[in-house]
This record gives C-alpha cells, structure tokens and sequence, in this order.
C-alpha cells in the first residue's frame, strides 16, 4: 500500500509499507523521479516472497489448520480476574504461613531452653565457631573452637558446601568469642539444632534458619564456613539487620538532638557524627525522624524539612548523613531550646495521625547537660512519659553524666557514654533493648516481613544473588526474676527467595502480556518484572536503591497513584489504564490497556497484584485430549517446557530437587511417582498442545531432508511455543553452522519461555495482524552488539476472529545476509515489458533502506547501519514520518 511521497533535503523519499515493514527510497542530489509503480513492484515482489519463506519453514499454515480441526475439542472461559487474584494470594498466604510457623517453633524452642538454664559464668563450652571450623595449626592439630565440622556441597543452597544437621556460630571480630555472656547463650542456643532440621524436614523449600542473639552472636543453619574479608574482619553483626530491628521494635517517631556548641569541637564531633550515623542504621521504612543541631539556636540538618518528620527510608537517610559533615561546632549550647521543639514536632506529628502512631524517642547527643530540665519533662511528658528519652553523653569527662542519667530514667530511657570511635556501635544498640521492652513484658510476638533485598552475607555466595524477604519473631525471657524487666533474648528468621512466589503464579493464565507483581505496605516493590535490582546482566553490582523502588516508579502512567494508594492502603479492587510496556531491552514499546485486580496478602504487610492486558489476558481455552495421546507426543525429542514455570513441585521432596519438569510430568502421569503435587490443569493444557502441535515435527524434518530447498542454508532455524510454555526447535543446519548460537537458550532470556514474560518473538507476533510476521534483527546476549541473523514469527490463533485468544507462535531465524539478498534481488525488478529499467537500488544516486516498525534498520546498502536506530542515520527523514503518522 503506498502510504505517501514526500520530498526531503536532499532529493525524494518514497515510503511504502510491505506485508511488515517500511521501506525508503532515497534518490540522492537527483531531481530523477521514481515511478511508484516500481516502488510499489518491488515491495510485492520482496514482501512476498520473504512471508512465503517464513510460512513455508515455520509451517505456521499447517500449525493453524492443526488447531482448527480441534476447535470442536475446545471450550473457551472468560477469566475473572478478581476472583484470579483472591486465589493467588489466598495461595500465598498458605505459603507464609508455613514459614511464619517454622519461625515459630523456633522461637517457642528458644524460649523454652533459655528459662531451663542457668547462667554459669566460668562454663566452659567448646562450640563450632563458624570462622574456625575445620582449621589446623601449623602442627595440624584443629584449632580450640575449630572442631572438625563436615561440609558436603548442597544444590539447594546454591551448591555452597553445608552441613544440614547442625548449626554453626559466628562472632563479630570486634566480641571476644568466650565472653560468658557468649558461651551461655550458644550453649542454651544449641537446643535450636533438632527444630532446624525438624523445620527442614517439613518444609524443604525452607533455605537459611537462624538465631541472632541480643549478645552479638548468630546461629545460622545449615552449618557453613564463614571467610574473614581480606583484612582477616568479619564486621557482620546481626543486631544491625533490618530483620532483627524491625523484629525487636516496633515502628517509631524519633528526634534526634545533636550538640554543636564550641565544646564539641574536634574528636568529639566526629563521635557525634558518627553516633547519629549509626543511629540512622538502626531505622527501617516504618519509621519517622529527623535532625535538629543546637547551639545557641536551632539548625535543622536539613533546613527544607523543620518542624516536621521524615521516613527513615535510604534515600532521606543518606540525604541527611550528607548533610551531617556540613556541621560544624560554635557558640553555647541551649539544650532547653532544643527539648522544647522536639516535643513539639513529637506531639504535633502524633496529633495529625502522621508517622508510626507507635512508640516516639528523644536521642540526645551531647557532651554535657548543666541542668535536668524536668519543667520542660512536666509540661510535655509527665506523667504518661509517652516520650523515652536516650542519652548518650560524649567523651572521657564524667561531670555531667549525673543530669544526663537522670534525663534517660526519668523518661524511661536509657543513659550511655561514648569515649572513642570504637564504642560507638556496641553502645547505640542498647536503645533497642529498651525499647523492645513492652512487646518482652506484653509477650507480643509479632511476626514482621522486611522488603526484598539481597543478602550477600557470605562472600562465596556471591554468584547466585537472589532476591528475598525475611520472616522474622522477637525472643523473650521467661524467666521469673527477669519477665518483669523486659529482657530480649534475640531474634529467630528465616529466609524467603522472591521466586518462591512466582512458582504460585500460573503465568498461563495470565495471557501473554500479563504479569502478577507484589509490594510491601510502603508501596516498595517485592517482585515485578520491571524490578530491576543489578546494573546489567552477567554483572553482580547491585543498584543502590534497589530494595526501595516504589511500584509508582515502574507503572509510571498511574500518574494520580490511583492503583499504589489503593494496594498500600490493603484493598480489593481493580483498575485500568493504557500503558507502554519496553521489551528487547528497552528498544522496542508496546502500547495496550491493562486491568489491574489487586488484593492483601493476609499475615503479611504485603498485597499482590495482576495485570491482565485486554485481547490476550480475558479468555482462557481448554483442551481436550486422552493422556495417552499427550504422553506419546511428549516423547519427541525436540519439546521442551518453561524451565522456570511450575507445571510439578519439585521442591518438596528431595529426590525430586534434580528432576526436570518435562520428567516429572510423564512420572506424574504414569503413576510412578505418586507424592508428586502437579497442576492438573496446566498438565491437560501441555498435552492438548504436544498432540495439536505434534505433525510440525514431521513438516520440518520433510524439509530439511529436501536437498533441493534451502540448498544456500539460508533459513537456519524453525521454533514454536506455545500459552502453556511448551516449545519445538528444529534446525536447518548443523549446531556448529549456526550463526547464533545463543538464541532460544537460557543464556537468551529475552527469547525463551520464564517465570514472569513470554518470548519476545511470541509477544511480538500477538500484537500483529493474524497470518502477517514480524521481523527483527536480535541483539546479542553477551555484547551490544547486533547479531547477523533475522527473526520472523508469527501468531496463531484459535479462531479466524481477531479478538480469537492467540494460543502459539511460530517463526523462523534466517542469516541476515540471505534475508538482504532477497531485498536487494526485489529491488532490481522491472514493470517494463522489455525488461529495461532507468533505475534500481544498485544505482549509486539512490539509497535504500528497509527498517521494522519500531524504526531500526534491517536492509541498508551501507551493512555497518543494520540494526541501527533509522532516526540516528537519517534524522530529519524519521522527523518527517512522525509528522506524517508513520511512526508514533
């Protein structure tokens, strides 16, 4: 269809579309005219012959017919999306309640072996020191606290070499190891190691158990070796984790003073300093606070945010820590000035239903206090003391300790001293215990669930960095002579990989745009296909805020928060809107309408989502074949399912850790292997597909064997998938031949089946008209680099009608050498009967380019420009197609 004639600086454009794409026709420095009829001649005779090829080798034709003789077989279901919702979270929820309950036993272990034993300061106790196992001396005798401890290598732990009998210890470097406090508490401790295995023994998804004391020391399980970094230091502390904090506390409103008269000046503002930094560490995105300098007067730290609070998230606590190292000390201090608008901003904030609407604290930092200033206490904090109040008084001199120490009891406090950089952690970590003390004494075992994140504790785990949250639950003393004081004795949790959650998302029934994605109750995303947490592929450097990216951020076009208010807020619901969706790494764009269901997560501060997109997230078809025709075309060597889809649990039992899902299908089927737990639908799904899609084998191995087609080996490879995830390959040529080696293996993700998209080729191809392909040159996975080859594929659908659900797609990969020549052999066509033509695209006035519908160039004469963006080699020509409406 010619669409227009346009003329451009340097002599005349003629654009014309092909059954796929948009040819240009640049005849240059001439005022030679191009009559549209050869245009037009040479896009027929180009355009056709490539969609035959690409027909022809994918047998799209024949898959199609397939399916329609088996449209009496099928029954199509309007999806609910509410009620799709409701059932995954409901799914969820049974999932975190097993490992809130794993988490549980361990506490009610813990608390049971505490308030049996006894403290005895001089016990001697020879436990397995995490850093120290299986470590020699130079006699070759293993050293005391290094017993030998058996490491066998564990696919379920990323294959790091554990133990999964026993638990192990490690210390901070900067804790003595056989501090009594120490040997007592992982003496008591060790009774953890029966429910570890026991939890394990029940649930073998479970991954790391632990226990991290209130005395610095971490039990974790499986047993594993820790490695000092290269300065011999492990600085690992688990006191200072978010799952400890946020289990030990609840959420909190919290001003913090910092002196600045002329008396800080030198070391001890940089105690200071360093006190409020380690301070910040301790506060997680339930939190509020902010930062008030005194001297003489008041300077906020942050001058744009005064008389009010902020959430402690990364971003506004790295802000401020910025802001730190402007201050600088001067003048007198006035602390009486200071307390007073802390009381304010504390009283006014908890008035206005803002902040945590839980505990509030005062942090004071200071070298001295001339005064107790109990008026201001009477007039704002007596004699409800709602308000506690932290003292930490500055170096070596002890003359105003007394007012400071009063300060800190009167308000139900806690009082400590700073002397040297050194003492700085240890000592701010006490507040915590002081203020865990109503949930010890009211024995409030909350159950607290952090964010996504990824832990890479340990060194040797580096290489298989994973997202996950943490579930974790605060340990009390029992004990008679201490339950009244408020002790807390730690905290126990267990780690949660975010995939766990995608294996409970039937992604079939999503459609192929669909997608589910989850947030926590501060709008942070848990998991979404958009959540990017690593710079680039292949490279383990994480992003620096990647554990608070707001859902906002990544459905940009819900420009009101319309959905994220309605999620945080732990409504049921739906919403719509059009959105743009990047695919190919960001190159190419989508544009469609999405329906968005969303529901809580119950037991959890999360809600979960789903996006359907309209004409492919609505209907849902079923198929109907007996098993054993499904089993018989399951056997073809060239099916293969969706590695990371869950069509069988292979994570509960252990035999079953290494089996793939294509085999534990066929065990599933044929009664071989009864405890495992299948999705039946999903399964009937599969084998509809295999036998529908079964006679393609026998197409492309009948041309393949012709001699006489493809005798070039232009056309290299024929591959098909289909809504349930199942995939054909066929190769023209031998593996060694191939140009890309890559495509269609897990190294492509862009291209094959996985847990949260389909192939890019089949996303593609779904949003083209039925029986027309799309083409496209890949990118290479390992560089930036184009690839030289060309992908065509093409959607096919149950029924003629357009809005029919598309059920698979089918292409090609052809050299992209072998798809230009067919252009350039199309160019030199001629409608003149006696075959003599004024001009062709050899011509050397006349460039021609042949681009996809997302603007990149597929056919240039210049080869260096293929797979250019055209707006990049042409710019005022693609400028002008904007214009014209060729492009968007």
């Amino acid at each position: 269809m010619i669409l227009n004639l346009l003329r451009a600086f340097w002599g005349v454009f003629f654009i014309f579309w092909t059954a796929f794409n948009t040819a240009l026709v640049d005849v240059v420095g001439s005022e030679q005219q191009i009559p549209l009829s050869v245009v037009k001649l040479w896009a027929s005779a180009f355009g056709g012959e490539i969609k035959s090829i690409a027909a022809k080798y994918s047998g799209s034709q024949l898959l199609q017919k397939k399916y329609k003789e088996y449209e009496k077989d099928v029954s199509i279901e309007e999806i609910d999306g509410l009620q799709l919702v409701k059932k995954l979270a409901k799914s969820m929820e049974e999932m975190f309640h097993k490992k809130s309950e794993a988490v549980r036993r361990l506490v009610e272990a813990a608390e049971d072996a505490h308030l049996k034993h006894e403290f005895d300061a001089d016990l001697q106790y020879e436990y397995f020191n995490a850093v120290l196992i299986n470590e020699r001396d130079e006699e070759g005798n293993f050293l005391e606290l290094g017993k030998e401890f058996i490491l066998v290598p564990n696919d379920h732990f990323n294959n790091l070499p554990v133990n999964i009998s026993l638990s192990d210890v490690q210390v901070p470097t900067n804790m003595y190891n056989k501090d009594p406090a120490i040997v007592n508490g992982v003496f008591w401790s060790e009774s953890l190691n029966k429910v570890f295995v026991d939890n394990f023994d029940r649930d073998p998804s479970l991954i790391w158990q632990y226990f991290g004391s209130a005395k610095g020391f971490f039990r974790q399980y499986p047993g594993i070796k820790w490695e000092p970094d290269e300065n011999g230091v492990i600085a690992f502390d688990c006191r200072n984790r978010k799952w400890y904090i946020q289990a030990a506390t609840s959420p909190k409103d919290v001003v913090i003073l910092v002196d600045v008269s002329g008396s800080m000046k030198g070391l001890r503002l940089t105690i200071a300093k360093q006190t409020v930094s380690s301070i910040l560490d301790t506060l997680g995105d339930d939190d509020f606070f902010n930062i008030i300098a005194y001297n003489e007067e008041l300077h906020y730290v942050e001058p744009c945010l005064n008389g009010t609070l902020v959430q402690a998230d990364r971003a506004n606590k790295e802000h401020f820590r910025e802001h730190l190292n402007k201050l600088f000390a001067k003048g007198i201090g006035m602390l009486d000035i200071a307390l007073n608008e802390a009381f304010n901003i504390l009283n006014d904030f908890n008035h206005t239903g803002q902040g945590s609407i839980c505990s509030q604290a005062i942090m004071l930092i200071t070298d001295g206090a001339v005064d107790t200033y109990d008026t201001i206490f009477a007039k704002y904090n007596w004699p409800d003391r709602k308000v506690r109040m932290f003292t930490y008084l500055i170096g070596r001199e002890a003359a105003f300790a007394d007012n400071l120490k009063w300060m800190a009891c009167a308000n139900k406090g806690f009082f400590t001293q700073i002397s040297t950089l050194a003492d700085v952690q240890e000592n701010v970590m006490e507040y915590l215990h002081v203020l865990s003390r109503p949930k010890v004494i009211d024995q409030e075992h909350d159950v607290v669930w952090t964010e996504a994140y990824i832990d890479s504790t340990l060194p040797q785990a580096q290489k298989g960095l994973v997202l996950m949250t943490t579930v974790a639950m605060p340990v009390f003393s029992k004990q008679n002579e201490t339950r009244s004081k408020g002790i807390l004795l730690g905290v126990v949790g267990t780690d949660v990989p975010v995939k766990e959650l995608l294996k409970a998302i039937p992604k079939y029934k999503l459609g192929i745009h669909g997608y589910a994605f989850a947030i926590t109750n501060n709008g942070y995303i848990l998991t979404h296909p958009e959540l990017r947490p690593l710079y680039e592929e292949g490279k383990k450097r994480r992003k620096p805020n990647y554990s608070s990216v707001d859902l906002s951020e990544v459905e940009w076009e819900d420009r009101d928060d319309v959905l994220r208010n309605a999620m945080v807020n732990r409504k049921t619901g739906k919403f719509s809107m059009e959105v743009k969706k990047t695919v190919d790494k960001g190159k190419r764009v989508l544009v469609m309408t999405n329906d968005y269901y969303y529901t809580d997560i119950r037991g959890t501060p999360f809600s979960l989502g789903v996006a359907l997109s309209r004409g492919h997230g609505k209907y849902f078809f079923r198929g109907n074949v007996t098993i054993e025709e499904g089993l018989h075309d399951l056997e073809h060597p060239d099916v293969s399912l969706a590695d990371e889809w869950s069509y069988c649990n292979t994570d509960v039992h252990p035999e079953h850790h290494q089996m793939a899902q294509l085999e534990a299908i066929k065990l599933y089927l044929t009664g071989k292997e009864p405890l495992l737990q299948c999705d039946k639908e999903l399964i009937q799904e599969v084998l509809f597909d295999a036998v529908v899609s079964a006679p393609i084998e026998a197409y492309w191995t009948s041309l393949a064997l012709n001699k006489s087609e493809n005798s070039d080996k232009g056309v290299e490879v024929a591959f098909l998938g289909t809504r349930t995830g199942l995939s054909r390959i066929n190769l023209f040529v031998g593996p060694e031949q191939l140009t890309n080696r890559d495509f269609l293996t897990a190294e492509d993700k862009e291209n094959i089946f996985n847990a949260d998209h389909f192939p890019l080729w089949y996303r593609r191809a779904a949003e083209q008209i039925p029986g027309s392909f799309v083409y496209s040159i890949p990118f290479s996975t390992e560089t930036a680099n184009k690839s030289n080859v060309v992908t065509a594929s093409t959607a096919i659908q149950l029924l003629d009608d357009r809005k029919s659900p598309v059920v698979a797609a089918v292409g090609i990969q052809m050299k992209l050498e072998f798809f230009q020549r067919k252009f350039w052999t199309a160019s030199r066509q001629c409608p003149s009967l006696d075959g003599r033509c004024s001009i062709s695209c050899d011509d050397e006035a006349i460039n021609c380019y042949l681009i996809d519908n997302n603007g990149f160039i597929l056919v240039a004469e210049d080869y260096r420009q293929t797979g250019n963006f055209f707006g990049e080699i042409e710019g005022a020509v693609m400028n002008k197609l904007l214009t014209m409406g060729s492009f968007k």
